[in-house]
C-alpha cells in the first residue's frame, strides 16, 4: 500500500502525542537528566512490566525509559563519548519561552550544545541542541514564533468518488487542530 492510497480517505482518529519511548543504558542516569534538565516528573508505571524502566511526564507528553545496558550508540560509544551534535539528526523538540536562559543553564551544568537560528519572513526562531546521557538529541526552541500554516486549504483531496463525502468535511481537521492547540495553550497558562 502506497502513501497515495493511505491519504485518499480520512486520517486515523489521532488526538495528540502520548509518549516517546527510549532505550537507555541506565534508567537512573536518564531519569535524573529528564527531571533535572528538562523538568519531567517521575510517574507510576504499571507493575506488570517484567523489565527495568521508568515513566516520566510533563508538558503534555510522556517519556518512557527502557533499560538495556548492552545498547551501543554508534562508533562514538567505543570512546565513551556522545556523537557530534547535529541539528539535522533525529531529535525531540520542546518549545520554551527563553532560549537564553536554557543556554545559561546548560553552561552551568557543563553540557555541550549548539545553537541555530531559523528565519522565515522576518520571524526568527532560536534553537538549542544537546544530548541526553544516551546520545538522544534534544532541541529547545521558541518555534511558536512561526505560525502554523497549512500548505493547502483542505487536507482532503479525494482521487475517486468513494471518498467524495470527505470534501464536505473540509476544514474539520483544521478546526480540530486549532481546538486542540487552544486547549493545550490554556492548560499551559494555568
Amino acid at each position: 500500500m502506497g502513501i497515495d492510497e493511505i491519504s485518499v480517505c480520512a486520517p486515523l482518529p489521532l488526538l495528540s502525542l502520548n509518549h516517546i519511548s527510549l532505550l537507555c543504558r541506565s534508567v537512573r542516569a536518564s531519569v535524573r537528566f529528564y527531571e533535572e534538565v528538562l523538568g519531567f516528573v517521575l510517574i507510576k508505571r504499571p507493575s506488570s512490566f517484567n523489565f527495568h524502566g521508568a515513566w516520566l511526564f510533563n508538558y503534555g507528553v510522556g517519556i518512557h525509559l527502557l533499560e538495556d545496558s548492552s545498547i551501543q550508540f554508534g562508533a562514538c560509544d567505543i570512546r565513551n563519548e556522545l556523537p557530534p551534535i547535529n541539528p539535522k539528526d533525529n531529535h525531540i523538540s520542546f518549545q520554551c519561552t527563553d532560549t537564553g536562559l536554557v543556554k545559561m543553564r546548560l553552561q552551568e551544568m557543563g553540557m555541550k550544545y549548539v545553537t541555530a537560528v531559523v528565519e522565515e519572513g522576518g520571524i526568527k526562531v532560536d534553537q538549542v541542541f544537546f544530548h541526553d546521557p544516551d546520545g538522544y538529541m534534544i532541541e529547545i526552541c521558541n518555534c511558536e514564533n512561526l505560525p502554523i500554516l497549512p500548505l493547502a486549504s483542505c487536507p482532503f483531496k479525494p482521487k475517486d468518488s468513494s471518498c467524495k463525502k470527505m470534501e464536505a468535511k473540509c476544514g474539520l481537521m483544521e478546526s480540530a487542530m486549532m481546538e486542540s492547540l487552544s486547549m493545550e495553550m490554556m492548560n499551559m497558562s494555568f
